[in-house]
């Protein structure tokens, strides 16, 4: 994923947060926010200390960056997207994670096309 796509700044993540609105899962917790100023979209995602250790936390973030990254062309275009990955999501393997998130952005209706 492009460094440009990502939230990146704690005042980024509350803004999306505080004004946003939030769909979920049993696996992720999806925030966002229209944001006219941004041409495409932005992600940021979160994986708390409860997920696990380090390096699950890091697999996990990496993981939902590729999954954005496959699916890039699909999303719409001026929103700040916040992912949150819960505990259900650290045994999924990478497909079932694939069909959870866009499961969590379909029912945030933040998918174009609704063809998978």
């Amino acid at each position: 994923m492009q460094k440009t796509l990502r939230l990146r700044n704690r005042a980024d993540f509350s803004r999306v947060y505080r004004h946003g609105r939030s769909f979920a899962n049993h696996q992720f917790v999806v925030y966002w926010f229209r944001k006219k100023e941004v041409e495409q979209f932005r992600v940021g995602i979160s994986v708390s200390k409860k997920v696990g250790n380090a390096v699950v936390r890091n697999r996990m973030r990496r993981m939902v960056k590729e999954i954005v990254r496959h699916h890039d062309s699909e999303l719409i275009e001026h929103v700040d997207l916040v992912f949150i990955v819960r505990k259900g999501a650290i045994t999924m393997p990478y497909k079932d994670m694939e069909r959870s998130v866009l499961h969590v952005l379909r029912k945030a209706s933040l998918l174009k096309t609704s063809n998978r």
